[in-house]
């Protein structure tokens, strides 16, 4: 049985947003409001969800960009959340990120020799010529070779842009790597070999991904289990086939029925068109975040916020329903 390598529990990140009177409380804006998940050494975790939802910010949180309110976020066991500074750079060096726009996460004015290179400078690690010499073999990794050393990034194209950030992430060997929508800035002919790539560099280097995606085919293709967001919560969470196949939670419905399929044969199916639109997050309902949508409405779903249930194995939802 796989260990955990990640553990997220009751994570909350809030955001000071305005007074709603000169002697009131200050207003906050809760991006993650008490989301819950592991993911095992070497799978891949899809996260998926409208824009705004939080999940860029739950991966976010869990490499430590952001400082969270709330909650622990477990490495191998050991809580991260509180750690800063010196203590938190050994862990850095096992947490690396790929940036969903791949022409802005990647300096204009340094060279792909020196972008790739930059993470071994800050962590020291070997001489010039082994520096050199490891850029070369991760430009080879992920699809380029060394006739690109000095170039810079806008004689790429974005997918090239995408495997140089990539290679950028590998350099200094890390376990685990956030895919914040790496694809969704790139064209769709060159998306299914950049994740093609990705699974192929986990299988060879035992790599753990958390995936953020708003593309639910991609998700499913290269995750091992999904969770769903919808308004900082986690609503439906288990593994992917499953999620897929038979799909618990209203929302997750929806989502899934929005998925253009390529046969026109095979696309008869009715999409369930969401009404409404989403909800403030300054001022979220009081039950279910998903009430103001949902054509399943009760009134306890207006009064009872609805917990994660285990309605098969490893497969949770939130809703009233089950």
């Amino acid at each position: 049985m796989k260990s955990k390598l990640i553990e997220v529990k009751d994570l909350k990140k809030y955001y000071p947003a305005k007074k709603s009177s000169i002697i009131g409380k200050t207003q906050y804006l809760k991006a993650v409001d008490g989301v819950s998940f592991y993911i095992n050494e070497g799978e891949t975790f899809g996260l998926v969800g409208e824009s705004g939802c939080g999940k860029s910010t739950v991966g976010k949180s869990i490499i430590r960009l952001f400082d969270i309110t709330d909650g622990e976020i477990l490495y191998r066991g050991k809580d991260i959340s509180k750690l800063n500074g010196r203590q938190l750079k050994s862990y850095r060096r096992k947490m690396q990120v790929i940036f969903q726009d791949p022409y802005s996460s990647l300096n204009p004015t340094l060279t792909v020799e020196e972008i790739i290179s930059e993470p071994l400078d800050v962590y020291n690690i070997g001489d010039k010529g082994q520096r050199r010499e490891r850029v070369i073999e991760l430009l080879e990794k992920v699809g380029l070779n060394k006739d690109h050393l000095g170039r810079y990034p806008h004689e790429f194209s974005g997918g090239q842009r995408q495997r140089i950030g990539i290679a950028r992430a590998l350099s200094i060997k890390p376990e685990f790597i956030l895919c914040d929508e790496p694809i969704s800035a790139l064209d769709v002919s060159i998306q299914a070999q950049v994740v093609n790539m990705l699974e192929d560099l986990q299988e060879e280097l035992g790599l753990t991904y958390l995936f953020i995606a708003h593309d639910l085919s991609m998700v499913r293709y290269i995750s091992h289990r999904i969770g769903v967001m919808y308004l900082g919560k986690l609503v439906e969470k288990g593994p992917s086939d499953e999620i897929y196949n038979h799909p618990a939670h209203p929302y997750t419905q929806a989502l899934l029925s929005s998925v253009l399929e390529p046969d026109p044969k095979m696309a008869a199916k009715t999409i369930k068109a969401l009404e409404g639109d989403v909800p403030s997050p300054l001022n979220p309902p009081k039950g279910c975040r998903f009430v103001t949508r949902c054509k399943y409405a009760m009134k306890k779903c207006y009064e009872i916020e609805p917990k994660l249930k285990e309605i098969s194995p490893d497969h949770s939802v939130a809703c009233h329903l089950y």
